[in-house]
């Protein structure tokens, strides 16, 4: 059976009247009464029979009629379907958040003040093939690879440490907080691996004294004074306890950067790199205003 001839009888069979069917479905009369006798010569049953001027459903229509009409209705729901499928997909951003995962809510709270419609997944996967934004980051010397789809900021990283225990110094090593406890993300997290090979770099192993995988809780806690810890300039913003302060790390050039790219191959991805655009411009105006602010308390 074709879909074609399915079609046709499904139209006699509604008609009972083969010039009146030809008509509606904009065919030669001989045509479509060709096409439902391939049909029940494929099938091997009689679907019509005459009655006066007028065809009627065999028992062996009226099976074919009840069987294919669900069918015929399921295919012509398909296109709408995959129309609205596609819309959806299209308003749906999948955001696989590695890193500077505060940052990212906040660019994403702002873009849904302008665009309600924008709909965000966010996730945290080692893979990014069902991504369409990916969020990471790596340590500073990282190389671009040229592409239009990738954006990598640099961001320095400093030390939170107590303000009654370092006094007025403008800036710390490594090494002089080497003995201290550290308050740190888990291990599985990638900032967590550069601050690592940062001390690791500087010769010891830091001393945990409490991890976790939730950001919020080591910002309060580094900001409560209760141990000390790295801290990302733009991204984690100022501490909140002003008997914390962020001290430059002078022994070593100690940042990162956040890199941030797009998957270029969705069928439909105006809306994915108008957000990655705005994501870009938001870490930049970010990183921007921290720096304004360093400058006009000196």
């Amino acid at each position: 059976m074709e879909l074609m001839q399915i079609r046709y009888f499904l139209e006699v069979a509604s008609s009972q009247h083969i010039t009146h069917s030809a008509e509606k479905l904009h065919i030669a009369q001989p045509a479509l009464t060709q096409a439902i006798n391939r049909l029940e010569a494929d099938l091997g049953v009689p679907l019509f029979m005459s009655k006066g001027r007028n065809i009627v459903l065999t028992e062996y229509g009226r099976y074919l009629q009840q069987a294919v009409t669900p069918l015929i209705m399921q295919l012509d729901m398909i296109p709408d379907s995959l129309r609205r499928m596609a819309k959806l997909d299209s308003e749906t951003i999948r955001i696989n958040v590695r890193a500077a995962s505060a940052i990212v809510t906040e660019a994403i709270i702002a873009y849904k003040n302008k665009h309600d419609n924008i709909h965000f997944s966010l996730f945290q996967s080692p893979s990014s093939e069902i991504c369409d934004i990916e969020v990471t980051t790596k340590m500073f010397y990282h190389v671009s690879h040229g592409q239009n789809c990738e954006f990598a900021i640099n961001e320095k990283i400093f030390l939170a440490v107590s303000e009654s225990k370092f006094g007025s110094c403008d800036s710390v090593t490594i090494k002089d907080i080497a003995d201290e406890g550290f308050i740190c993300l888990l291990g599985s997290r990638q900032f967590r691996a550069i601050c690592d090979k940062h001390c690791h770099h500087a010769g010891f192993k830091p001393k945990i004294i409490f991890e976790s995988d939730n950001p919020t809780a080591v910002r309060n806690m580094i900001a409560a004074n209760m141990g000390v810890g790295f801290w990302p300039e733009f991204t984690w913003g100022r501490t909140a306890d002003e008997h914390v302060k962020l001290m430059e790390i002078s022994d070593m050039p100690c940042s990162r950067d956040i890199v941030i790219s797009y998957n270029p191959t969705k069928v439909d991805n105006s809306n994915v790199v108008d957000f990655y655009e705005f994501l870009r411009d938001f870490c930049i105006n970010r990183r921007n205003e921290i720096k304004a602010t360093q400058i006009a308390k000196k």
